[in-house]
């Protein structure tokens, strides 16, 4: 059963996403998967226990190794084809590789870690996990927002 907003409170802006991609675009955007308005983080990486919009439980999402995976094959697959061209190309000493290449890595990834980890909260949230696959309690329900006669 995938989380859902309660949707009896009329002001709350709610466009659910429609496909596994804009969830997965929205979490990369460091916006809550579920309404796009809230953020994912609250640091670096961080996630929020709950989106300050529409209350989804993000925090309870648990990406664990996934997005460093996907980090390390997206940067090999941009990073890589030029050192093995300027290998066979130039043949530069291997401090100079080390020089060039090393922290071009460090920085590729950590400039795209954020982005992929919030697209695999979005992608775990789109997909229904909801955190109870790792022993924790069923998610609850969604808590009417403050101003309401239930609140």
């Amino acid at each position: 059963m995938r989380w859902e907003p309660d949707r009896s409170v009329a002001a709350l802006p709610y466009t659910p996403p429609t496909s596994i991609w804009q969830a997965a675009g929205r979490g990369m955007r460091n916006r809550c998967p579920i309404c796009g308005v809230g953020k994912v983080f609250k640091g670096y990486l961080k996630v929020v226990d709950e989106c300050s919009n529409c209350h989804a439980p993000l925090g309870r999402l648990r990406a664990d190794d996934a997005p460093p995976y996907f980090t390390i094959f997206v940067a090999g697959h941009i990073l890589f084809p030029p050192v093995l061209w300027i290998e066979k190309a130039y043949q530069p000493p291997m401090w100079l590789h080390m020089v060039v290449w090393l922290p071009a890595f460090t920085i590729a990834c950590l400039l795209l870690l954020p982005p992929i980890k919030g697209a695999t909260v979005g992608w775990m949230m789109r997909l229904g996990f909801d955190g109870s696959e790792h022993g924790a309690e069923p998610m609850p329900r969604p808590r009417p927002s403050p101003g309401t006669p239930d609140a």
